[in-house]
């Protein structure tokens, strides 16, 4: 490796490790919606911390500057989905993507963050060394492939929960022989002309409930092949109480009003579905129903096998899904593949579905940390060997956060929460003049999946997400108002998270999950 290089938020470049020049306080991994919130309110609470941002990528906005697939728009209404501090001002509660990545852009620039960002800089491993209280964060620079490295007092990964690199991509019997073209929406490619022609889209989750609507306004017909049927909920694509409400009152209240509106509703009718799942299943299959003409066959195609909330709840703004199906441009098949022929695709069933494109909208690949490999003090820590603490930090793991967002509400409500338990830990530690805080689990702790979903990508990362345990701070409670108050008001100084000032003896090397279920 050449001498390493380390990068100062308010310098260009300044080499060597000098505590006075070159040890970032903050360094935050990202630059997609999360990570620009966590750098917005750095500057806000802790306007003294010298922070950087390292992205990947060459642009601003993550997923939303990543996907650009046809019809690419949020799942959940902006008011919370938007940054808490910023009021969301577009029309539509229900945003396309590049109105999204417009206004997660507006924020970088409007707080001076953008200069702050170095693009093309891929965070490979990142070093803990309780010697010198700070993290040794090495990077792939994209340019030439050239090795940097970077120092920082705290870690804060706002890198997102799935890899950019490859989605989850089954191999079909038969592909090859495809005389079609065959994309993944994660690597959407422009150049694809679907218009007049034939689309089979596979898959049946919020990707693919977007894409069959907006290909089917030009396509020949959008065929939708599911395995097994979602539940799809209309929503309106406007909020006319929001824009009520913007109307008659300053953009700041009018925000927070309809955000807390939104809130309440997501958990209550969360709650309903938990408590009460027989009863919202046959509410929502009865919903689609109505969507649909006289005789459509509800049961096949639109009434799931699990009960809503275990797996994520899809939305279509306006009925634009079942609209398509009523006009005849788009339908529904339930059936599983057997093999690709040179004209289509060949279902168990013994149906051909003829397609001149295929899009396979099979899911995406999780992560944790966006790959970082991550050692303390030598030694490797793995995050699914790890227990969640607040769902924001790993046992055993100092100075490091994690934004990781709701499943069953929008990401940024628990990403704005972590950004501003970040900016209280950080003021709580220069209060007291400690410079390392770890999170220390307790071996009676009972560890569990981080996730309660049985969507197949979440099953399918078990066995590198973290785990949490059966007792606060380490639960993963899936719940906006018991998070705010715990980490909003709560103690920081709660007896789990362990404080020092420095130089200590070497963090513990064991692993927490086999000392738990020992």
């Amino acid at each position: 490796m050449t001498a390493p290089e380390v990068h100062a938020a308010d310098d260009a470049v300044s080499s060597g490790f000098s505590d006075a020049e070159g040890i970032l306080d903050v360094l935050i991994v990202g630059a997609g919606l999360s990570g620009i919130g966590a750098a917005r309110q750095l500057q806000q609470q802790c306007p003294n911390k010298r922070y950087a941002i390292l992205e990947a990528r060459d642009a601003i906005g993550g997923t939303w500057d990543l996907f650009r697939y046809p019809g690419i728009r949020s799942d959940s209404d902006m008011y919370t989905l938007g940054y808490r501090f910023k009021p969301w001002r577009g029309a539509r509660a229900i945003a396309d993507g590049p109105s999204i990545l417009s206004y997660i852009r507006e924020t970088a620039d409007e707080a001076g963050i953008t200069p702050r960002i170095r693009f093309g800089h891929k965070v490979v491993a990142a070093a803990w060394h309780s010697a010198e209280a700070c993290w040794t964060v090495d990077v792939e620079r994209a340019a030439d492939q050239a090795r940097q490295r970077f120092k920082a007092r705290l870690l804060y990964v706002c890198a997102g929960y799935y890899s950019y690199a490859e989605g989850y991509r089954p191999d079909f019997p038969g592909e090859a022989g495809f005389r079609g073209t065959v994309v993944h929406p994660q690597f959407w490619d422009a150049s694809i002309d679907y218009a007049g022609k034939r689309v089979v889209v596979i898959g049946s989750g919020a990707t693919a409930v977007t894409l069959v609507p907006a290909m089917a306004e030009t396509a020949a017909h959008v065929t939708m092949l599911q395995r097994s049927p979602t539940y799809i909920v209309t929503r309106p694509g406007e909020d006319a109480i929001a824009n009520r409400l913007r109307s008659l009152l300053p953009a700041r209240v009018a925000y927070g009003l309809t955000r807390w509106k939104n809130v309440l509703l997501g958990m209550f009718f969360f709650q309903l579905a938990r408590r009460r799942p027989a009863k919202v299943k046959q509410r929502l299959v009865q919903m689609a129903a109505a969507q649909l003409t006289p005789g459509f066959d509800v049961d096949t195609h639109f009434t799931p096998r699990y009960n809503p909330w275990d797996q994520r709840v899809c939305l279509v703004p306006d009925g634009d899904l079942f609209r398509a199906l009523r006009q005849g441009r788009a339908s529904v098949v339930t059936d599983q593949i057997e093999r690709f022929d040179a004209n289509g695709i060949v279902l168990q069933s013994g149906q051909t579905l003829p397609a001149d494109v295929v899009v396979v909208a099979t899911g995406l690949k999780l992560n944790v940390l966006g790959d970082i490999a991550l050692t303390v003090d030598g030694q490797p820590r793995r995050p699914s060997e790890c227990l969640a603490y607040k769902g924001m930090m790993l046992g055993n793991v100092p100075n490091m956060l994690l934004a990781f967002g709701y499943t069953n509400a929008s990401w940024t409500l628990k990403a704005d929460l972590t950004a501003e338990y970040a900016c209280r830990l950080l003021r709580f530690m220069d209060r007291r003049g400690h410079r390392i805080a770890m999170p220390r689990p307790a071996p009676d702790l009972a560890p569990s999946p981080f996730l309660d979903f049985t969507s197949g990508y979440v099953q399918r990362a078990a066995a590198v997400l973290p785990r949490q345990g059966d007792r606060k701070p380490w639960r993963v409670y899936q719940n906006y108002l018991m998070d705010m108050l715990t980490n909003r008001h709560g103690r920081i100084d709660d007896g789990v998270l362990r404080f020092d000032t420095a130089q200590a003896a070497p963090l513990p090397n064991h692993d927490p999950l086999a000392e738990a279920q020992s």
